[in-house]
């Protein structure tokens, strides 16, 4: 059974960075695309970033420049740096496996994810 847990959020000024961690466990993060996805204001969730199983990775257009995602195969791990972080990046942030293809965005918006975490709220203040 596949397990996600989410570390890391809190409150970050606007402007100011905050890291997020995915503890995996169940599969491996080489196993499946990995995503973080967030809840949108009036319902469902955004793809933000997805990690293929080669580690091409593909960020939402709202984030591209700003925030990082990256996968650690041997702590079976992802993460997500925020920087440069705005009030509407303020919200509940979820890794995520997709298991169908393609492993992007788009999919993971559009398509699905099938695995999700607890999530970890992040909260602008200005």
């Amino acid at each position: 059974q596949v397990h996600l847990a989410e570390s890391g959020g809190g409150s970050v000024q606007a402007g100011g960075s905050l890291r997020l961690s995915c503890a995996v466990s169940g599969t491996t993060v080489d196993s499946y695309c990995m995503a973080w996805v967030r809840q949108k204001p009036m319902g469902g969730l955004d793809g933000v970033a997805t990690i293929d199983i080669d580690g091409s990775i593909d960020y939402a257009e709202a984030v591209r420049g700003r925030f990082t995602a990256y996968k650690d195969s041997k702590k079976n791990m992802i993460y997500l740096e925020m920087e440069r972080v705005k009030p509407d990046d303020g919200t509940t942030y979820y890794c995520a496996t997709r298991h169908r293809r393609p492993c992007s965005v788009e999919a993971a918006t559009l398509y699905g994810i099938n695995d999700w975490g607890k999530g970890a709220l992040v909260t602008i203040s200005s």
